[in-house]
């Protein structure tokens, strides 16, 4: 049965260099993968005024996240840490129940001069809270993006395909080992 990989990315420009990690990504999946780029520009910032009834953009959100084997989020780097919509999308993925527990988690993430190092550590840390089983090795943090990058937010450097394949090859290994738990 093919895995179900949902992904998204914490960045809301159409074209972001982290939404081209996820498009490259899924050209380096093999065929048996489902691949899925969800949105999360149309979550309501969380307030639990509004958490009853969920909205509807809040509850396709996370029936896209339960059927997921897998996720993969790209994040930029906001003020050394995670952009406020993607802490947003799993603060509203956390609410009873947290859809993201048990789930196996990659990172990867495009920026300026220090990459996205600071927010994919802060981003571990929110995914341990979570109880999601992030891949840690290989790490993906695209230093100097405008560089490797088209204008249309392509990726065009070979030397990060390869890191996004080693990467997406450590998550599908981490997903079948915890499905066979």
């Amino acid at each position: 049965m093919p895995f179900q990989i949902v992904s998204f990315a914490g960045s809301l420009r159409r074209n972001s260099y982290n939404r081209g990690l996820l498009r490259t990504a899924a050209q380096l999946l093999p065929p048996d993968v489902n691949f899925e780029i969800v949105e999360i520009s149309d979550l309501p910032l969380f307030n639990e005024d509004i958490e009853k009834p969920t909205p509807q953009s809040v509850q396709i959100f996370r029936n896209q996240i339960r059927q997921a084997d897998a996720l993969l989020i790209a994040t930029p780097e906001y003020n050394h840490s995670v952009p406020g919509v993607l802490k947003n999308a799993l603060d509203w993925g956390s609410r009873s129940p947290n859809i993201f527990s048990g789930k196996p988690l990659a990172i990867l993430g495009a920026g300026g001069h220090f990459g996205t190092t600071r927010a994919q550590y802060h981003l571990r840390q929110v995914a341990t809270a979570l109880n999601m089983f992030a891949v840690n090795v290989p790490q993906v943090l695209v230093f100097n993006a405008d560089s490797k990058f088209d204008e249309n937010g392509n990726l065009q450097d070979e030397k990060t395909r390869q890191f996004i394949k080693k990467l997406l090859d450590a998550l599908l290994e981490l997903t079948r080992r915890l499905k066979t738990v």
